[in-house]
């Protein structure tokens, strides 16, 4: 009898094609599209999207919202064991909620020279593990897509 060997089909392209989804939803919406899931042990504990237009609301980023529903689920503000998956590199404000849930790992899909938390040198928790890059054409492309069809507007 052979057995194959196990894949784990949860890793950091499937998570984020998660968020890719979020991020439709709030593109569907007329939000900015960044979406947001929050991972520990492969579950999805926390899924978001923008919603700043909805509820005109500056610090309604995917990431707060994630980081809020996240804590809620776990009973605590730290998600030590989490891992944040966000198809657009974090502002600083994100980035400083992230410092203080002292999240595990980041994992964001699109750069953002401008705006994003490396340009403007904010600094996340010493013990979180930044991975950035991973599904950028997608992610970079649905950001296009919005803010071409906005110009057109």
């Amino acid at each position: 009898m052979y057995f194959w060997p196990m894949v784990n089909v949860f890793n950091d392209t499937y998570f984020m094609n998660k968020a890719l989804q979020e991020a439709q939803m709030a593109y569907d919406q007329g939000e900015i599209p960044v979406g947001a899931v929050i991972v520990v042990h492969d579950r999805i504990i926390a899924r978001a999207h923008n919603l700043t237009e909805k509820l005109h609301d500056v610090t309604a980023h995917a990431e707060m919202q994630a980081i809020t529903a996240a804590a809620n689920f776990l009973g605590g503000k730290y998600l030590r064991e989490c891992t944040l998956y966000v198809t657009l590199e974090p502002c600083q404000m994100c980035a400083g909620a992230l410092y203080w849930s002292q999240i595990s790992k980041m994992v964001f899909g699109a750069f953002d020279p401008r705006r994003g938390f490396g340009a403007m040198g904010t600094q996340l928790h010493p013990r979180t593990t930044v991975v950035g890059g991973v599904l950028e054409e997608e992610s970079s492309a649905l950001l296009h897509s919005f803010f071409e069809r906005m110009r057109k507007q």
